[in-house]
């Protein structure tokens, strides 16, 4: 009974939102959920937004990078052959690959905190489980758990951004992708202080604390009011607003939250109903089939290969990375040595992976410079270009300087484009398929890091760099074709919330 009357209470503050605005006419008073994230400006509301879905990215990002410490550690001691070892890293994207999309769907049907509740509970569970795998067998089903969990940080990225006012908006995605590197970079730490003292074991449990953290936060986090507003949830959407406007000390305009697409409506539409509208909306758009529709069938087919290009070429580079630094002195001595000889206790291990993350850094903030003031689509195509330039010289055989220069330059401007293309996906979507469209192109990019390493495979068997290096190059001279080719352009865009309102190049 008390359900009852709560549902029927929002119920009717819906539909007196929507009066409010209907019938009054061009003095009608009332906001949009951007109007209303503009009043609000970026403040502590959305800081502690970013504090969480950053988290989100930290966990992903740990889970992924202590593959490059745990994996040569349980060679020896299970007797792993080198297939078995890459199979541990394999599994993980495989499960990614059916996680990516499924929580996108979730998101998108049932609301984004319902996706990343599941993704954490998964990741959690199956994280810590890893720390206790008697056997081979039964780590790769748990890693591949593990992997299905992670896919959902497409999630919290859709997330944010539903609650960044447009001023800035890049600048302020930039800001959260730097969580990722973040998430490398803490992982290189906790590998370097306890592999030595405590073995792998530890290692894998204490990767998956900032899951658990999630989930222990997990309450105090509010729904996306953008989502919200798709359900046709008003009521719920302004109190959320409300209360970040109060935590930020700012003020909304006056009235009452209406939804972008009643606003805009015409007269000939007048007599339909809220409910009415928002359900037929939702019907029509949750369908995967609408991605590709006549209005998003170019967008979505070139974002799925930018996706693919982009984690192709950047995990590409980070393998041609410690390939060729190996070359330099196996193929000169003749005696290639194998990566059941590396030592955990060696801290050139976790340099390495201090040095080529902090790569990555220039590159972020030459981003959040560019992002709004020359748009995503040439911004993209700067650090593509950038990246095939630094790259080139290793086409044949350089120096020690020379290779490590073009690796960590071309490093560096190809994850920025990576990045915004992270950005751009999730801006060109409609609300209601946001994560859907984000997660299918997150689950084909998720091939191009599966596919990389068979290029790179027998580069250090034979002594040599430059099919490799082309086939990188190529790709990413592909890559910067299709951003030519994208249809929109978003910088300065509100987000959509249906397939109806799509985003205009100026």
């Amino acid at each position: 009974m008390t359900k009852f009357v709560n549902d029927t209470l929002i119920l009717a503050s819906d539909l007196s939102a929507l009066s409010f605005y209907s019938m009054g006419d061009e003095g009608s008073v009332g906001y949009t959920l951007d109007e209303a994230l503009g009043a609000i400006g970026f403040g502590r509301f959305q800081l502690i937004v970013l504090a969480y879905a950053g988290l989100g990215w930290v966990a992903e990002a740990m889970e992924m990078m202590l593959l490059s410490f745990v994996g040569p550690a349980m060679k020896p001691e299970w007797g792993l052959s080198a297939s078995q070892e890459s199979m541990i890293s394999t599994v993980a994207f495989g499960g990614m690959l059916v996680g990516a999309y499924s929580w996108g769907r979730v998101s998108d049907a049932y609301g984004r905190k319902k996706g990343f509740l599941g993704a954490s509970i998964l990741t959690t569970l199956a994280g810590f489980s890893c720390a206790f795998a008697p056997n081979y067998i039964s780590l790769l089903i748990l890693r591949c758990l593990v992997g299905a969990g992670l896919s959902c940080a497409h999630v919290f990225t859709s997330w944010f951004l539903e609650f960044v006012p447009i001023p800035n908006r890049g600048a302020w995605m930039v800001v959260f992708a730097t969580f990722w590197t973040v998430g490398t970079i803490m992982e290189a730490s906790l590998a370097w202080w306890v592999m030595p003292r405590y073995g792998w074991r530890w290692l894998l449990g204490l990767s998956a604390v900032p899951s658990l953290v999630l989930l222990l936060f997990f309450r105090l986090v509010p729904e996306s009011p953008r989502y919200l507003s798709t359900q046709g949830r008003l009521a719920e959407a302004q109190r959320i607003l409300e209360r970040g406007a109060a935590l930020s000390r700012r003020e909304l305009p006056v009235g009452l939250l209406v939804s972008d697409h009643i606003k805009t409506k015409t007269n000939d539409d007048n007599n339909e109903s809220l409910e009415s509208k928002t359900r037929s909306s939702q019907r029509s758009s949750s369908s995967v089939f609408m991605l590709l529709s006549s209005k998003l069938i170019r967008t979505t087919l070139l974002l799925w290969f930018l996706y693919f290009a982009n984690m192709f070429a950047y995990y590409g580079i980070i393998l041609l990375t410690s390939q060729l630094s190996t070359a330099q002195t196996d193929c000169g001595s003749g005696s290639p040595k194998s990566h059941s000889e590396t030592d955990i206790k060696d801290s050139s291990l976790y340099v390495n992976v201090f040095i080529t993350s902090l790569a990555e850094l220039p590159g972020l903030g030459l981003a959040a410079i560019l992002l709004d003031r020359v748009g995503r689509k040439i911004s993209m195509v700067i650090m593509l270009v950038s990246g095939f330039v630094l790259l080139l010289p290793l086409i044949v055989h350089q120096n020690e300087v020379i290779t490590t220069g073009s690796l960590f330059g071309s490093r560096m401007f190809i994850s920025a484009s990576f990045i915004i293309v992270l950005i751009y996906a999730p801006e060109v979507y409609p609300t209601n398929l946001r994560t859907t469209g984000v997660g299918i192109a997150t689950a084909i990019g998720r091939t191009g890091g599966m596919v990389c390493p068979l290029i790179v495979v027998g580069m250090k068997a034979g002594c040599h760099q430059t099919v490799p290096v082309i086939v990188f190059e190529v790709t990413i001279l592909l890559c910067g074709l299709s951003v030519v080719i994208l249809p929109f352009e978003t910088k300065g865009k509100e987000l959509t919330d249906t397939i109806d309102l799509p985003v205009q190049v100026k």
